[in-house]
């Protein structure tokens, strides 16, 4: 029995822990959820950047990048006609101190951004509770939800005990914490509606409530179930709450006389001015090699610049695949950039070489990796119309970058082959 017992500690603490490390990782990938199709084909995030990687709590954070609204828009995702700039991490960890689009402010919501344009964002944050917290952009769509960007792990040190939010206000009234500005005031007002409502709680159940009222209800006799001393009783408390609320609102116009309502109105911003790129790209066949945890694409690239230019990375989900051979595109990842969004096996390329300017090139890419399953990438092969979208960066030879979208449909293969058989079927080459 002994044994059993200690078995059985042996198996909850193994199961325990597996959980809980299970927990650590689920908890900051919650994006990971979402479908396919929304992480694809909708908002493409690149260029983000994180100041630092450790902050003291009242240190500063800045988060900045870029995205594409992706010209595959998916019909089940509202338009971008009202988006909000925001951040996602794992409660009010950090407070937002601004952040801009495109340079304006974004305090408020935007509207009529353009499909297929690009734009810039930029937030500023304050540590607030110490921890280790993974930090994400994301755009908010109406009607659709939050689309979220990239996410690094963001380690704040010392004590919450110490933050502080200080503010001036517009009329010159300086604020040691605006966390804890009035907050006696409304603690002083909410606790005299709750003295209210517990009174009026009271009222009622101190006398039998259920078998006595449901007597009476069976007999007819409704006049009993409320006395002349419960209709007095709920005038006076009537009249006394309206009364305190007039007054308090009276109090507290006083006490604050300068306001300012939550503002409503929506921003606007042109997208980011950026040349065409002058490289048109016709994807022949996609399709998902499911042992292989492989996306293929066939495309055909046509070079209408006057530079030569060549692919350096394929961006999809958050997830990076670098053409490793390429030092353009390797000197366009930041050192510190999250491992998590780096695909191990990086991009491959049958044919890599530079573009000459009017050359029509076809190319057969291979992006793998176990990130296709297990961040349930794979479900765009469910989707009513199995498309996969991404970001192609060409570079030419002084390192300027090309951004394309492309998308595509694309098919599932349950053979094990990566396309460099004699016996595959390599449309489009």
């Amino acid at each position: 029995m002994k044994l059993n017992f200690i078995n059985l500690f042996k198996v909850i603490g193994i199961v325990t822990f597996y959980f809980s490390i299970e927990m650590v990782v689920a908890y900051a990938h919650g994006e990971k959820a979402m479908e396919p199709y929304f992480r694809t084909r909708t908002v493409m995030f690149y260029d983000v950047t994180w100041s630092t990687d450790e902050v003291k709590v009242g240190e500063e954070i800045t988060i900045e990048g870029k995205f594409r609204l992706h010209s595959d828009w998916p019909q089940a995702v509202d338009d971008p006609d009202v988006i909000f700039v925001n951040q996602s991490i794992p409660g009010p960890v950090f407070a937002r101190v601004d952040s801009y689009l495109n340079g304006v402010p974004a305090r408020q919501s935007f509207r009529d951004l353009e499909i297929g344009k690009d734009y810039h964002y930029k937030m500023t944050m304050i540590g607030r509770v110490p921890g280790n917290h993974h930090v994400h952009p994301g755009i908010a769509i109406k009607g659709s939800g939050t689309i979220i960007g990239p996410g690094q792990f963001v380690k704040v040190t010392g004590s919450q005990a110490d933050f502080k939010f200080p503010v001036t206000t517009m009329d010159g009234v300086f604020i040691e914490d605006l966390e804890t500005y009035a907050l006696g005031d409304v603690f002083k007002w909410h606790s005299t509606l709750a003295l209210f409502g517990i009174f009026w709680l009271l009222w009622w159940v101190w006398r039998p409530l259920l078998i006595p009222r449901y007597q009476a209800l069976k007999q007819g006799r409704e006049d009993l179930l409320i006395t002349k001393a419960d209709i007095i009783v709920g005038i006076i408390l009537g009249v006394t709450v309206l009364v305190a609320i007039v007054y308090n609102y009276n109090a507290m116009a006083n006490k604050y006389p300068k306001t300012v309502p939550l503002q409503t109105s929506r921003m606007y911003t042109d997208p980011i001015p950026l040349a065409d790129p002058q490289i048109k790209i016709n994807v022949s066949r996609a399709e998902y090699d499911v042992p292989g945890r492989t996306m293929r694409m066939w495309v055909e690239v046509k070079n209408n610049g006057d530079t030569k230019v060549r692919l350096g990375e394929l961006t999809t989900a958050n997830l990076r695949f670098i053409n490793k051979s390429f030092d353009h595109a390797l000197n366009n990842v930041i050192d510190n950039y999250p491992s998590e969004h780096m695909a191990d096996g990086g991009l491959k390329i049958d044919d890599d070489k530079f573009i000459d300017p009017g050359e029509i090139h076809k190319m057969f890419i291979t992006a793998q990796d176990a990130r296709w399953e297990t961040e349930r990438l794979t479900a765009f092969l469910t989707d009513v119309d199995a498309r996969v979208g991404a970001l192609l960066f060409f570079y030419d030879e002084d390192g300027n970058r090309k951004i394309l979208d492309v998308a595509s449909s694309i098919l599932p293969v349950f053979t094990a082959d990566d396309g460099s058989s004699p016996n595959y079927q390599r449309i489009g080459r």
